[in-house]
């Protein structure tokens, strides 16, 4: 799986997508991140279908929403992505988040690791407590765990024990959408002009030496370079320490654990399921 990826949040618009993923693998990116809820598996899936790229040589992942969180829904679910995709096989497929029915959703996903529809399985925005119950319950265990991680959320505590026990962290949201100025932020930008580098680099550097997978996403094909072009420098520890020192220690977006935003978010889907 490469280290830097390409993501497609908040890229609804097919034709806008399609576009941006032929960009974004003509630019040289190979991991693709979709997701059933992000609507674009299609435009996605073409994107792939007419690159001259060999399938083997891209590591696609998509992942199961909350509202298809049981045995059975799972199981079409799967089958759906694929379809929607045009492929045969998922590199990697994850559960979206730690609601519902996951001892259902999760048996599915292994039954399909087992008949060769999905290459590795994981999950997403699982806290330690939640990724070790599936770990204690289930008999594969789950290989990536897909979470916020940025400068102003950087969850050192979850993401040492998820490699502690050998489960890739992957960060969504590498720039916090911008919040907080992050893109201006003087800190920031004192170590990206000591390397010639953007403030955007010098995140994507210091994810990347801290053992992350990161997946940033746009549509514009100068970013897309400029967010591939972090292989020739690296931030000296001095460096990691100060980036380490401006945690905010708090979500960008939202709390995964409040019961409320459970509800108001996930709780539609999850009705879904019981209707």
């Amino acid at each position: 799986m490469p280290q830097l990826g390409f993501g497609v949040f908040q890229v609804p618009d097919l034709a806008e997508c399609e576009t941006a993923v032929t960009t974004a693998i003509q630019a040289g990116y190979r991991l693709i991140d979709t997701a059933t809820a992000y609507q674009n598996e299609a435009a996605v899936g073409r994107a792939i279908a007419k690159s001259d790229v060999p399938r083997e040589e891209l590591f696609i992942t998509s992942k199961l929403w909350v509202s298809d969180f049981t045995y059975e829904r799972a199981q079409k679910g799967i089958d759906a992505s694929l379809q929607k995709l045009g492929l045969d096989y998922l590199d990697l497929y994850l559960l979206h988040q730690p609601y519902g029915d996951v001892m259902g959703a999760w048996r599915a996903l292994e039954e399909a690791y087992h008949a060769g529809k999905i290459r590795a399985i994981g999950v997403s925005n699982f806290y330690a407590d939640q990724l070790k119950n599936l770990e204690l319950t289930m008999s594969v265990q789950p290989v990536i765990n897909q979470v916020e991680v940025n400068p102003w959320y950087q969850q050192p505590t979850e993401v040492q024990f998820n490699q502690d026990e050998n489960v890739r962290v992957e960060a969504w949201a590498p720039f916090a959408e911008g919040k907080h100025g992050i893109f201006t932020d003087p800190t920031i930008t004192k170590i990206a002009q000591a390397h010639g580098k953007t403030t955007g680099q010098v995140i994507l550097r210091w994810l990347l030496q801290r053992g992350i997978t990161v997946i940033p996403k746009s549509v514009h094909a100068d970013r897309m370079a400029e967010n591939l072009d972090v292989f020739d420098f690296e931030l000296t520890a001095a460096e990691m320490s100060t980036l380490a020192g401006l945690d905010r220690q708090e979500s960008q977006f939202f709390d995964h654990r409040d019961p409320v935003t459970i509800e108001q978010i996930f709780g539609s889907s999850l009705r879904q399921l019981h209707d």
